[in-house]
Formats: C-alpha cells, structure tokens, sequence
C-alpha cells in the first residue's frame, strides 16, 4: 500500500485528536510518538448501538470511533480520509466483536499501527485481512512515500497466521483442510515435557494431521495449533455473522457435531424492559430483533441448541449456562464472546473467538489456539466471609505485571493465570468463576481453576457425575513464567475506577465518591451466590434517596433458587428493579443505563466509557459493597454499617 490518505494518532490530548478531525495533519516522531490511548477498546471502536444495525463494512463504518474521548462524531473518520490508524498498548481491548475490525474497514482503514494488540482482537485482524504491526517505523515510511508490502507484514507473523494470510483468510484455509490439501504447520514429532494444565489440554486436543491419531506429545507457548474445540456457542450479537459468513463459505453443509452447540438469546431480551429509556428502545429495538431472528433461523437450520424467551431452552447470560449444563473439565469451550473463560472455572480452557473462527470450528471441529504462557496464582488465606473473588480480581488485574503486560515479549503472545491454592476451598463455582471469567479485563486469554473441591462437588450435585478422568493437574515441574503467592489478608475491598477494568483502588481511597445507580447483574454479578451477598446486607435496611437499584438474575435456574430464598422479596422490599435473566446490563441493552449526572456502582465485570449505554463513571465493586452503597449513596465498606 502506498499512503494516499491520513493518519489517525489516537492521542491521550483530545485536544490533538480534535486538531486531526478538524483537517490538521500533526508531525508526530514515530520513534518518540506522543502518549497514545492506552487500551482503546472495542466499545470504543464500535459501540453497542451501532453494533445492533448488522455486521457489513458499508453499516459499520460510519460509526467507527464514534464518541472516542467524546470528540468522534459520526462519519468523521471515515470521511475524514483516514487512511492508516495508530494506537497504543492493549489495542483492541474488551469484547471478541469481530465488527470492531469491520468498522475499521468500512471507515477506509487499512493499516493498524499498535504499541501492542489484544489477543481476540489480533485474531480478528488476521482473520479478516486487516494488515497491523507494532513497528512505528512503517508509519514513517508511508509518510515519506514508500509502498509498504501488506504481504511481508503478514510473512513476519507466526507459521499458522502467515499459513492463513497466504490461503487469503482462515474460512478458505478450512475448506483446503476440510478437502485433506493442509498439513500442520508445526512440526508433529516431539518430546513430551512438564506441562501447566492448559498446555497438557492443547496437547491432548491438538491436531496431528489427516488421518493421524489425535494429540501430540507435548506443546510450548507461543506455538500455533489447530485443537479440537468441544463446547461452541454463540448469541445475538454474533451469531448472524457468523452464520452468514459459514453460508458464504460453505452454503448448507453440515455442522461438525452439532450436539456440542448452542445459540443463546440472552444480550437483546431486556431492551424491552419498563425501564430501559425510550432512546436506547428507539435506537436498538427493532434492529436488534432482527439479528436476533437470523441467529434463531440459522439454528433451527442447522439443528442447534437454541436458549431463550420461549425457545425449547431456558434463557440466561450464556456463560453462565454454559457453567450450569455445558463445560467439561479437560474440554477446550469457545463462543463468540470474550467473557468465555468463566468456564475456565471447571477446569477447562475456555476462551472467547470471533466470528470467523467460530464460523471454523462450527464447519472443522476445531479451533485454532496460541499456546500461552501460564502465571500461577496461589491463594491461601481466609476472606472472612466479605472479601470476594471480585476483589481479588480486580487487585490482580490492576498490578502493573498484568496492566504492563510484563509477561509480553512479542506481538503474539499470549498468556493466563492458572488458580490454585487452599484459599479457593471457600468460595463455590458462582463465586470462583468471577475469577476466571474477568482474567480477560487484565488483558489475558483465560484463567483456569487446578481441580478443587468445590468445582468437584458443583459437577456432582449439578451434573451428576464426578468426571474423576476428566480433570486435569499440572505437571510438579510444569514451568511458569511467574507465580503469585497470594494472601487474602493482603488484599483489600477493591473496586475498578472508571474507564477500564484495571483501574484498581482500595475502597478506602474512594469511600467520599457518591453513587446513585446500582447494578447487580451479568455473568458476573448475577448467580446467586452475588444475589445472597447483596441480600444479605440489604436486610432491615433502606434504599438512600435518590439511588436506585437493578437487578437480574444471570440464568432462569438462578432467578427461580433466588424467588426460592426470598431473595427477590427482599430485594423488591428495598424498591430494585427486578428483571428476568438476561445480559443486557452491563452493555447498554436494558435496565440500569445510567440517567444524565448518575454515577454507577456495578458488579459487572467491564466500565469502557459510554458501555452500559450513556456517559457517566462507572465504578466496579462486588455485590455486598454495591448493597451497602446503595444504602448509604456512597461507596461503602460493608462493615462500616455495623
């Protein structure tokens, strides 16, 4: 490509991002560039109202950016002339929303330059032919008019990304696959070795060749393998994409083991909601229900599992029942949705993908996975009963090793955090899965649970069965490029400030900030073991004036244990808006958007300005301490109420 266009510095000054839209080209030092945004995220890229009107360039574009530090607007960029993007660290960070990358195409971009990318988001690019590099110096070769070779970006990229490049994307590399013309692109022959639990799953799972015995001796990180994917899903806001282009490639061929899939209705069922603003109703509504009807006939098509309002399935937050029914120890878990890894909870390598590798594994079978680098966590130590998974969370990610990606040493690694520990012992699956689940805030692929007692007895009480063979522990001598030793009497009542989830502070530090919006809801602030926290500090107590509360129960099995408890009648004593399972809290699609001047105290699991649907902070704390701030119309310390 030659540069023939502009180029876009994501600056943290709004007002030099303001200069560029207005027409002014900066003369920025690509080798001493100014402080770029650091982790512009997917929200951000492409918010979840634009993301209901479909999945095409020519609908997404307009929208790129829109609201970026509150200086985009609508089509600025993508008539701006922009042709090359520039970023900092953690580049596309958040959601798995392969959109993101089609907004950037569809407003004219065609390179993406980057400090550092996020795995998902990587993925996205690669999939999709979005050319991207970390070397700044591309930039001022364009400038200077050279003509880059897009090509030789793709070459510098590991064997199975650049095997994907070469085929002109993953879902034509599939059908020479599928037609037996692939061979690996590793080599297939070695030695086995001490292996962290994820690493021990890739092994078993990984592809060896046509007609060769599944699984190979052992893997390393920063490998490229194609694994067996077990358990596939996707939802609303995906799952029209993902079958379109599956029908693009493959017309009406069957799915690999359509048993092991399921489509979920669960971020589109609350925008109808009494209270969800007539404005977000007006905008989301009707489009949204129409990806939603061309997920559930794509299904039906197909003879999927399909969950929802009136479908033969319960409805819920797909992570959680995919906790509930679904997840194996031993399994590799994808869904198009980046908040996947809380099955890593049962032990079991579960990681969200976009719409074109799940439109692969659901043709294959398989799944193509970076072989991480694993960070051992082990906690020891008693919570007291009121320190939670949630705060714990949201101290590790906020560490600079996780902030700094200090793990990094090249574009494509990737890295997760394996739990274990005696301090686990005390918290059930709802609990320890909050954990897992938000390991994707700090940047990371998944998190994983060592086998424990309480996911063994969850199996058994929910499933029935123990999966004795399933289960998965680490070599003694497995190798980790770091391990935390961590002692909850060292970790405080956490919350995230706004803007990102790796925000960390002491709730003591922010105990003066008023909040007048709760919300306890999502895959993390919504099964029951959140609802009895909350509750629990809830009783014989009253809302504070001017705060209101919401809250949705994250799957029907919840809603009915917590209706069970009293659990919603105490709630419903307090005022709390109660609604039927669902997702949409935590992006804007149902109740709880925040009103003009509310600052939001929430237990979901994500605060990217604007997400939940309109301006405004959003601080991220776990059930007890939103409860107590939402009788006191601060942020509370539960036992400040005696």
């Amino acid at each position: 490509m030659k540069l023939t266009g502009r180029v876009l510095w994501l600056t943290d000054d709004s007002d030099a991002l303001a200069s560029q839209l207005s027409g002014q080209d900066p003369a920025f030092d690509t080798q001493d560039p100014p402080a770029l945004h650091f982790g512009v995220n997917t929200d951000a890229m492409i918010n979840g109202a634009a993301c209901t009107l479909g999945y095409t360039g020519d609908i997404l574009g307009p929208y790129f950016l829109q609201n970026f530090k509150e200086q985009v607007e609508k089509d600025a960029v993508k008539n701006g002339g922009f042709q090359v993007v520039v970023g900092g660290d953690a580049y596309g960070s958040g959601s798995s929303r392969e959109v993101a990358v089609v907004a950037h195409q569809g407003a004219g971009i065609e390179l993406v330059v980057a400090k550092s990318f996020q795995r998902i988001f990587q993925e996205n690019m690669v999939y999709s032919g979005l050319p991207f590099t970390t070397d700044f110096s591309v930039v001022e070769r364009l400038q200077r008019g050279e003509e880059i070779d897009t090509g030789a970006l793709a070459d510098e990229l590991p064997p199975f990304f650049a095997a994907v490049a070469g085929c002109g994307g993953l879902l034509k590399y599939g059908t020479k696959l599928l037609a037996g013309d692939i061979e690996p692109s590793y080599d297939v022959s070695r030695q086995a070795r001490p292996m962290t639990c994820i690493e021990k799953i890739v092994a078993k799972r990984a592809w060896a060749g046509k007609d060769a015995p599944q699984g190979l001796a052992s893997v390393r990180p920063g490998e490229q393998v194609l694994c067996e994917a077990g358990f596939r899903g996707v939802h609303e806001y995906t799952g029209g994409m993902v079958m379109d282009l599956y029908a693009q490639e493959w017309g009406n061929a069957p799915v690999e083991r359509p048993d092991d899939v399921a489509a979920f209705e669960d971020h589109f069922v609350l925008i109808d909601q009494p209270t969800v603003p007539d404005l977000v109703k007006s905008q989301r509504l009707v489009p949204a229900r129409r990806l939603r009807d061309q997920m559930v006939d794509a299904a039906r098509e197909h003879g999927l599992r399909l969950h929802g309002p009136g479908q033969a399935l319960p409805q819920g937050v797909c992570h959680r029942i995919v906790v509930e029914d679904y997840a194996r120890p031993g399994e590799i878990i994808v869904l198009t949705d980046s908040h996947t890894p809380t099955a890593g909870v049962l032990n079991a390598f579960a990681f969200g993908v976009g719409s074109t590798a799940m439109s692969f594994a659901l043709r294959t079978g398989m799944i193509p996975v970076t072989v991480p680098k694993t960070i051992r966590v082990l906690v020891e130590g008693d919570a007291k009963g009121l320190l939670s998974p949630k705060d714990l969370i949201l101290h590790l990610i906020g560490d600079p090793y996780f902030r700094e990606e200090q793990w990094r040493e090249s574009p494509t690694d990737t890295a997760v955090i394996q739990l274990g520990g005696s301090g686990l012992d005390q918290w059930n699956v709802d609990e320890l899965s909050v954990i897992t689940n938000m390991t994707v805030e700090g940047g990371l692929m998944t998190g994983i649970v060592e086998p424990c007692a309480s996911v063994k007895s969850f199996l058994q009480e929910r499933r029935g069965h123990d999966f004795a063979d399933a289960f998965v522990e680490p070599d003694p001598d497995a190798q980790y490029v770091k391990t935390f030793n961590i002692n909850l009497d060292d970790v405080p009542l956490t919350v995230a400030t706004p803007g990102d989830s790796r925000n960390r502070k002491p709730l003591s530090d922010v105990s003066d900030v008023s909040v007048h919006n709760i919300v306890i809801a999502s895959c993390t602030g919504g099964s029951l073991a959140d609802l009895r926290a909350a509750a629990n500090v809830l009783r014989e107590r009253s809302l504070a004036d001017g705060v209101r509360m919401t809250v949705t129960p994250s799957s029907a099995d919840v809603f009915a244990a917590a209706q069970g408890e009293g659990l919603l009648a105490e709630f419903e004593r307090v005022g709390a808006v109660i609604t039927p399972p669902g997702c949409g809290s935590c992006i804007g699609n149902g109740p709880g958007v925040p009103k003009e001047g509310e600052i939001t105290a929430s237990t979901t699991n994500r605060n990217f300005d604007r997400r939940m649907g309109a301006p405004g902070p959003v601080y991220l704390v776990s059930p007890a301490v939103a409860a107590a701030s939402a009788i006191t119309g601060r942020l509370t310390d539960p036992r400040a109420l005696g």
